[in-house]
């Protein structure tokens, strides 16, 4: 067996070892974890770090598994495909959800998502009707935070959206919001 074939084996046997631990911090970790987080854990540089997440990736697609692993909220993060949300439902794994927001929270997140920081007068200001109870919702579902006081007479809190924002919704950042005025077809 030649050097060269030699050193690569090592090299492969090393990504496969990478990969493994890859799979196992993903696995346990609560929520997305970013690749300077594991590229630290794993005691890897970041470049050999990002290479082999992009091969674990391609391999849970190739092989069409029940989970992948998706960058979202700024980290990667292992999930169950889609696809299976129903087998999963039935088999009573599903974690405990929460009821769904209502139309008036969902209006109110909206605003603050593409508004923020915003203070509830101004929420109010946009929706013609108070906005207390859905902003009650949204704090205590962990989607909006209070992001400090306006300076104005008043100083009225200002709101903003929460990390748990973009994980539910499945956003990476809020620059992957669609512009505002984008209509679905």
């Amino acid at each position: 067996m030649s050097e060269a074939s030699i050193v690569e084996r090592a090299w492969e046997q090393e990504v496969e070892a990478l990969k493994a631990m890859l799979e196992a911090l993903l696995f346990s970790a609560a929520g997305p974890v970013s690749v300077e987080q594991l590229a630290e854990a794993c005691e890897m540089p970041l470049d050999t770090t990002r290479e082999a997440l992009r091969a674990l990736e391609r391999e849970y697609d190739s092989s069409r598994r029940g989970f992948a692993i998706c960058l979202v909220a700024g980290g990667y993060r292992m999930m169950t495909r889609p696809e299976y949300a129903e087998a999963i439902r039935r088999l009573g794994k599903e974690e405990t959800k929460a009821p769904p927001l209502s139309r008036a929270s969902l209006e109110v997140l909206a605003i603050i998502a593409y508004k923020q920081p915003t203070t509830r007068a101004e929420i109010d200001n946009i929706r013609g009707v108070s906005s207390d109870s859905a902003l009650r919702t949204l704090l205590d579902r962990g989607l909006i935070e209070e992001a400090g006081r306006k300076p104005v007479i008043g100083r009225p809190l200002l709101y903003c959206t929460a990390p748990e924002f973009l994980l539910r919704f499945g956003l990476l950042s809020l620059e992957d919001l669609p512009p505002i005025d984008a209509r679905p077809a």
